[in-house]
């Protein structure tokens, strides 16, 4: 049984008054259709601080973060609300996922929430998740609410089959096709090399935050686990059953080569700090050898054992000591670790296993 993760950003959801209803009646039609078709489908939405701000009158952009999480307080009810009104009528029993992205960066409550989320696909519910804007503040910044990249650890995280990233443009272009006339829809797309990266320009209108920078973030993401992704125009008719039906629409993002899911989760995790190694301990790393007290040469950053961590930004890796127990091992032999930290300590700060080489 196929799975597939669908995400609906701010302007495709918004109408000229706020949610636009009729067109939830037209997802959760197609949401059936997909079920009834064998697939499990999960869905990331966006919406609700443009809920939250229009409820309260507000028709710019708010910058300050404060405010932004106010109105994601107040619009956040008001959107699940719609979806819950839509998808009854259909028999679709619906669930709310907030997550943050502090979630997906500790391994138990990560693991937490994807047994919560298996639970609910084996109930048959639709699992519709959103960013915790409310509360989230750790990744907030200029990215405040970027659901392009929640919905790529949701797919990567949930072992789906397809991404669908519905958006208010058609596709991928060569340009920018809101300023040149001559702008080419790419159909597909094997890998993201750089001239495709350079593809990406600036995005967001006055309540969303993504633009085609994040959404080429989120096939990175959704690659590495073997996820097709396709962008497409969320307001096509029947759209998300013409991709699964294998149409020609937007772009199709071919899967790379799938990581298994622990290296996914250490890649795709915010590192804690940096460990600092020396060229020697670079070339074992190079090895899949465990990272070793002696080459060591400082640390950047607080962090705890069981944290990932960069490793001279060349590799990610969960650490095995804290920062602070790395600070009296540096540059020591691993035999001089029991006397430094204790008889029970490992002897090495990460494992092969635990260690992951980034790109480039």
């Amino acid at each position: 049984m196929a799975r597939v993760v669908i995400k609906i950003g701010t302007n495709t959801l918004s109408g000229a008054d706020g949610i636009d209803l009729d067109y939830l009646e037209s997802l959760a039609d197609q949401v059936k259709e997909l079920r009834n078709g064998g697939h499990r489908v999960m869905l990331v939405t966006s919406g609700a601080i443009g809920a939250g701000s229009r409820r309260m009158g507000v028709e710019k952009r708010v910058k300050k973060i404060e405010y932004r999480q106010a109105y994601a307080a107040i619009g956040q009810p008001l959107l699940m609300h719609s979806y819950q009104k839509a998808f009854l009528k259909r028999d679709i029993p619906i669930a709310q996922v907030l997550v943050t992205r502090e979630i997906f960066n500790n391994r138990e409550s990560y693991l937490n929430v994807r047994n919560s989320v298996e639970t609910l696909l084996k109930m048959d519910v639709v699992p519709i998740f959103n960013e915790n804007d409310s509360i989230s503040t750790r990744e907030i910044g200029p990215v405040f609410g970027d659901n392009d990249s929640l919905s790529a650890h949701v797919a990567s995280k949930l072992e789906a089959d397809q991404l669908i990233i519905l958006s208010d443009i058609d596709g991928l272009f060569n340009k920018n096709p809101r300023e040149h006339d001559d702008a080419r829809l790419i159909p597909v797309v094997e890998q993201l090399t750089e001239e495709i990266l350079a593809m990406a320009g600036e995005g967001g209108t006055e309540f969303s935050t993504g633009g085609m920078k994040t959404k080429l973030k989120a096939v990175k993401i959704a690659s590495r686990a073997g996820c097709q992704v396709v962008l497409a125009h969320g307001r096509a008719e029947r759209i998300l059953c013409r991709i699964m039906d294998g149409e020609a629409i937007g772009t199709r993002f071919m899967a790379g080569k799938k990581m298994n899911s622990r290296n996914r989760w250490i890649y795709n995790a915010e590192p804690a700090g940096t460990i600092l190694v020396d060229k020697g301990a670079v070339k074992a790393l190079e090895a899949h050898k465990s990272l070793l007290p002696s080459g060591i040469t400082g640390v950047e950053g607080r962090f705890s054992a069981g944290d990932v961590v960069y490793i001279n930004r060349e590799f990610k890796a969960v650490t095995n000591l804290s920062s602070d127990e790395i600070g009296l091992i540096t540059g020591h032999h691993s035999r001089d670790i029991p006397k430094l930290l204790g008889a029970d300590r490992r002897d090495d700060v990460a494992r092969p296993e635990d260690i992951v080489r980034l790109e480039g």
